[in-house]
């Protein structure tokens, strides 16, 4: 298995996010579910205009006053330490046995489906590029949200990468390769933060790249787990995210850090198409058409894909307007 635990090139003192934050917005910005929206909404959707009344409606004219919670990141960074499987559990490529903390009495809700098919799922592909491949390639999208990284760090995204983030977070807020390098580089803007803590790991069944980070806001430290998969051609195809706070982890992650387990309640290993050698969702197939009768996550997943950018903004009118501090485990002091 191959751990880095890397921490992005340092900047100095006063180049922090919350520096960064004042230097750009000046000491006092806007709220910051309006901060999050307007970047993917002007970059992606190409009329600023359109959404930003809409938007406004929703939020405070002033800012909320926010505190990391005594859960943060503290907790997230120590836990990665304290999660690391055993040796034992190692394969000669260096990754994890994916079997080893698996219950044989739960079903295998990860298992590879309709193999050599159009609709095949993740854990029907191996991996084809050395371990470190997939590790770089995850610190490589931290660096997209990294405000102290070059913007020309960008992963190598396929066509058609998603991205998925759970509750309280916005469900599918990135779709296609060229949506997701403008949303990273719009978010360095209006939403600017570090990802200083890292612990991203490889392993020998998909998602082949796990992290545990900590991103810093000028809110506070929120705490993340994420997972990476990818194709033949070592390109990421789905991304999923989860925040690492207390009752917003996925079920199990308390005794399975890594999502090792046959009953880890993950999306991408669900999702027809990933386990084809391109990676590409099977959109509008027999296969889709199966799984989504069989499982309302995916039904869900092929719905927002045929327009994510619409129903991302609805998931945005829908949400509390603390939100961003719901999932980062801050406490409003009002």
């Amino acid at each position: 298995m191959i751990r880095a635990q890397a921490e992005a090139p340092s900047a100095p003192a006063t180049a922090g996010p919350r520096a960064e934050a004042t230097r750009r917005f000046g000491p006092r910005v806007a709220p910051r579910r309006l901060r999050a929206a307007l970047g993917p909404l002007v970059a992606l959707l190409g009329a600023p205009l359109l959404g930003v009344p809409l938007l406004l409606a929703g939020c405070d004219d002033a800012d909320d006053a926010m505190d990391p919670g005594p859960d943060g990141a503290a907790d997230a960074a120590s836990r990665s330490d304290a999660a690391a499987p055993d040796d034992a559990a190692t394969t000669d490529a260096g990754g994890p046995d994916a079997s080893a903390p698996a219950d044989a009495a739960l079903p295998d809700r990860n298992a590879c489906r309709d193999p050599d098919t159009a609709g095949a799922t993740a854990r029907c592909r191996a991996a084809t590029r050395p371990p470190d491949h997939y590790v770089a390639e995850a610190l490589l999208y931290f660096d997209t949200l990294d405000v102290t990284t070059p913007e020309e760090n960008i992963p190598d995204y396929a066509d058609q990468v998603a991205r998925w983030e759970w509750p309280p977070w916005l469900i599918l807020t990135g779709f296609g390769r060229e949506d997701m390098v403008r949303t990273g580089l719009a978010l360095r803007d209006l939403d600017p933060s570090t990802v200083p803590v890292r612990d991203c790991r490889f392993f020998a069944a998909q998602p082949f790249a796990r992290c545990y980070v900590v991103f810093e806001y000028e809110g506070g430290p929120c705490p993340i787990y994420e997972e990476f998969t990818f194709n033949d051609a070592g390109q990421t195809t789905f991304i999923e995210a989860w925040s690492d706070l207390p009752g917003l982890r996925p079920d199990g992650l308390e005794d399975d850090p890594w999502g090792e387990g046959a009953a880890f309640p993950r999306l991408a290993t669900r999702v027809p198409g990933l386990g084809t050698p391109e990676g590409i969702i099977a959109l509008d197939t027999p296969w889709m058409e199966a799984a989504a009768a069989a499982d309302a996550d995916v039904a869900d997943l092929a719905l927002r894909a045929q327009d994510w950018r619409f129903h991302w903004a609805g998931e945005l009118g829908r949400a509390d307007r603390d939100f961003f501090a719901q999932g980062c485990g801050w406490t409003n002091d009002e």
